[in-house]
């Protein structure tokens, strides 16, 4: 089990730095033109930054706490930061009526819900 959730809050902590460095990187014009960044023009660009640093802080949380050995406590907190993000994102995308974004942020969701669980619960640090 610990191994899973090594491999799964390394694979979730992939997935969000590359998206959180996506959205700090990129214009809001320029992810609002990307497919699926219709959200975008929903907020305003310093919103989008703070969100993509919000995914980059996650990323991070996942896995740097426990592979130093510093406050390793910060992984499933940062597993429920992202769970709290995807509800956020949900919300977005379902006011939006685009479904296919619910549901790739449900699955999110649950891969984040299982990081904090495991690491709360039966394989905490």
């Amino acid at each position: 089990m610990n191994i899973t959730l090594w491999v799964v809050a390394g694979l979730l902590a992939a997935a969000f730095l590359a998206s959180g460095g996506i959205k700090l990187a990129l214009t809001k014009e320029k992810l609002a033109a990307a497919p699926g960044g219709g959200w975008v023009g929903d907020f305003h660009a310093g919103a989008v930054k703070g969100i993509g640093v919000l995914e980059v802080l996650a990323a991070v949380g996942l896995v740097l706490p426990a592979a130093l050995h510093i406050a390793p406590v910060l992984v499933p907190l940062a597993a429920v930061g992202l769970v709290l993000l995807m509800v956020g994102a949900i919300v977005v995308h379902s006011r939006r009526h685009e479904s296919k974004a619910v549901v790739v942020n449900l699955a999110y969701l649950a891969v984040a819900a299982f990081v904090a669980w495991g690491r709360f619960g039966p394989q905490s640090f």
